[in-house]
């Protein structure tokens, strides 16, 4: 999963996985998502991100995998 914020359009666009997206719907407004071909979900767009979430802080809590620290 990678994260990218783009400061230009104040963006976030997660990306859950390397596959590529097929479809794009908007759930609501601001928000899309981008679906594979088996329309799953790949990637996650948030318009107004700064202002809808706090960007200054990530937390990565129970996830499956061994955690790397980051310096």
């Amino acid at each position: 999963m990678k994260l990218h914020y783009y400061s230009d359009t104040d963006s976030l666009y997660i990306d859950l996985n390397s596959k590529p997206g097929k479809e794009t719907k908007e759930i609501v407004e601001g928000l899309v998502v981008d679906l594979d071909d088996m329309g799953n979900v790949v990637g996650i767009d948030i318009d107004h991100a700064s202002k809808k979430l706090d960007l200054r802080s990530f937390e990565m809590i129970s996830l499956p995998i061994p955690v790397t620290k980051v310096a």
